[in-house]
Order: C-alpha cells, then structure tokens, then sequence
C-alpha cells in the first residue's frame, strides 16, 4: 500500500498546483454566465477539491443514508464560502484542506466504515474547509456572478458526489473493494503531493 501512496504522489508533485487555477484566469466573475462557469469549473480544475468530493461519495456508499451524507457536504461548502465572504480569515486554510484529502483518502483505502453520524461531522468539518477554500475566487464579486457561482458549486460538487457514491455502490455489489482501496490510496496520495507543494518554497 505504502508504494501506492508514493506513486500517487510522484505522479501528482509533477502536476503544477491545481489550487490557484480557477476558469477566469484568476479574475473574479462578472456576469451571472462567468459566475456559473466559474462555480462548474473551480472544483474540477482544483485536483485536491475533486479528490475531496469523490472520496467524500465513495465513503458514504456504506451507509444507507449515504445520499444525505454525500449531500450534507455539499451544503457545508457552502457554508465554507459564506463564512469566507464574510471576511473570516482561516490561518493554514490550504494545509487544512490538504490533510483533510489525506484522511479521506486513507479512510477509504483502509475502508473503514464509520458511523453515520461521525462520518457526518467529518463530512461538515471538510466541507467547510474547502469551502472556505473555494470562497476565495468569489471574494469581490456582484451579487448575479456570486449566487450564480455558488448555484454551479452546489450543482457540480452534488453530482460528482452522487455518482461517486453510486459507482463505489456498484463495485461493492459486485464484491471488488480493492478498487476503492486503490482510489483512496491515490486520493491519499494526492494530498500528500499538495501538502508537499505547500512546504516547499517557491523558486
């Protein structure tokens, strides 16, 4: 397991950081149509978000309450991006963000089954930190770009969680957990390589 996680890592560290990208080019949203863009692509081009929400659905799989699970994320996110608007400042957010991928990612390649409400603190607790994460790109900008924005966040975040938890569903039915054994070693692996990136100066 332990030459998963360095393959992963590897392979992520040569990848430049996702975390600055954002489908503006970095330029806040000014229209409703450039908001909701925005709030599609953000989560996707951001490797440790995307990691983030497809852990978060294959780990709510085992329960059967796993739609409201996976979902309550997604309403902690934005919870995350409201609490940023509002001026809070979150020391070390980016590291936070980048543990929270490496427990994720070890809690499904270990594939242990938490219970329902455990797993939904945790859920919370991340969800609010990427989140927070994500309000940054938002920060500044209009009312129509910003609730366009937070309308694609939702979209996006809800239906890669959704298809995630049914995919991780379907492998377990058909009795092949090493599958999401290997996801969650990769997504482990993926915050690893972030954390990395984060400690290590720029050139």
């Amino acid at each position: 397991m332990h030459r998963i996680f360095a393959a992963a890592a590897m392979v992520v560290a040569l990848i430049e950081p996702a975390m600055a990208h954002h489908p503006m080019g970095g330029r806040v949203p000014v229209s409703f149509t450039e908001g909701l863009l925005s709030g599609f692509g953000h989560p996707i081009i951001g490797l440790d978000h995307l990691a983030a929400v497809l852990a978060i659905g294959a780990l709510a799989a085992a329960h059967r309450a796993g739609v409201a699970l996976a979902l309550g994320y997604v309403v902690a996110m934005i919870v995350g991006v409201a609490v940023h608007l509002q001026g809070v400042t979150l020391t070390g957010a980016e590291f936070l963000v980048a543990l929270s991928v490496i427990l994720l990612g070890a809690l499904l390649a270990r594939r242990s089954i938490l219970q329902a409400g455990a797993l939904l603190g945790l859920f919370a607790l991340a969800g609010l930190l990427h989140g927070y994460a994500l309000g940054e790109s938002i920060v500044g900008a209009e009312q129509a770009p910003l609730a366009a924005y937070l309308l694609g966040l939702t979209v996006i975040q809800s239906a890669i969680a959704l298809a995630a938890m049914y995919a991780a569903k379907f492998l377990l039915a058909r009795r092949e957990p090493l599958a999401l054994r290997l996801a969650g070693a990769t997504i482990a692996g993926i915050g690893i390589a972030i954390l990395v990136q984060q400690m290590v100066p720029a050139a």
